[in-house]
Formats: structure tokens, C-alpha cells, sequence
């Protein structure tokens, strides 16, 4: 099953909070699980979230290569953190699935992967609710290319299928008037 049906058999209603579960291995997981633990971590101050994604990315990774892409994780995390109008929402490090915000973050990057500028800028506004998306833009980009060197390409899919899923329920996340 191609990862736009997975994401289109889910509710994004925020009341029941259903979530896509990828499985937990490739690009799109990395990302995503990478993305949660540096948001836990920077926000308890945990070390352990940060061990979690750490171990995760050396994993896949190696050593040499997990250095670099978790110094550009964290830039972008930050820039993310520093630019947002809201609480930005992540699951606990040890959970399966993403979470709607978690999920456009995983957009955020295949979109810069895949060249796809309009996505990118919506998926980096939806993400952060704030017109400050250069900082969070520049850093996605680093953070795409570390992984992309890496051979982690995330699927051009993962950016038609949010993208579409926001569409459904307005990039605010409310259901559009018809």
C-alpha cells in the first residue's frame, strides 16, 4: 500500500487523534522519529530523547555519517522551535506512529528533496503557523541533503499524500468549506 493511502484511510480529526503508522524502519521513519526526540529533548531537557534519536540515526546510519545528520537534525529542529507561533505536537520518543505535526515535518523534508519550492513553503507555514519559514526552510534544506548523501531519499509520495491530507482538512487544520 503506497504511503498516500495509508495517509488517506486516516483521520486527521484532532479530537480522536488517529495516526499513520510507517513502518519503523526507512527515510520517512528517520525523519520522523529524529524530529520527535530532538522536540522532546529540547523541550523536558532529557538527555534520553535525545540518546533515542541518536541511537536511531547511528543505527541506520553509522557512526560517521549519524554525526552529521543529527548536527543538521538539530539545527533545523531549532529553527523550527525558534520560528513557531505555537506548540508544535510530537508523540513520546517510544511511541509508533507520527502525529499530524510530525508527519508535515516529514513533508517539510521529502519536499526539499524533491525539489518541490510551493509544497515546501506550505508544509514549513503549516508546520510552524508563522510567515518566519526562511530559517526553517534553509535548515530543511541542509538536513535533506546530509540525508540524501546518506542514501535516505525520502519518497516524492510522502509530499503529495500530506499535502493532499491538508487540503482535506483546510492547512489550519480545519475541515474547508464547501
Amino acid at each position: 500500500m503506497s504511503i498516500f493511502k495509508k495517509i488517506e484511510k486516516q483521520s486527521w480529526d484532532r479530537a480522536d487523534r488517529r495516526i499513520y503508522v510507517p513502518p519503523c524502519s526507512g527515510p520517512e521513519w528517520l525523519v520522523g522519529i529524529g524530529f520527535r526526540c530532538w522536540l522532546a529533548g529540547y523541550d523536558n531537557g532529557d538527555i534520553s530523547c535525545w540518546e533515542h534519536g541518536w541511537n536511531a540515526y547511528a543505527r541506520v546510519l553509522g557512526t560517521e555519517r549519524a554525526k552529521r545528520a543529527v548536527t543538521e537534525l538539530a539545527c533545523w529542529v531549532r529553527a523550527v522551535r525558534a520560528s513557531a507561533s505555537r506548540k508544535i505536537e510530537y508523540r513520546a520518543c517510544d511511541t509508533n506512529g507520527f502525529c499530524p505535526d510530525e508527519c508535515m515535518a516529514i513533508s517539510l523534508i521529502a519536499s526539499s528533496q524533491h525539489h518541490r519550492c510551493p509544497a515546501m513553503r506550505a508544509c514549513a507555514l503549516a508546520l510552524i503557523g508563522s510567515d518566519l519559514v526562511e530559517p526553517v526552510i534553509d535548515t530543511a534544506n541542509a538536513f535533506a541533503d546530509v540525508l540524501e548523501e546518506a542514501d535516505q531519499r525520502l519518497s516524492a509520495e510522502a509530499v503529495a499524500a500530506l499535502m493532499t491530507s491538508q487540503r482535506k482538512r483546510g492547512i489550519d487544520g480545519h475541515a474547508e468549506r464547501r
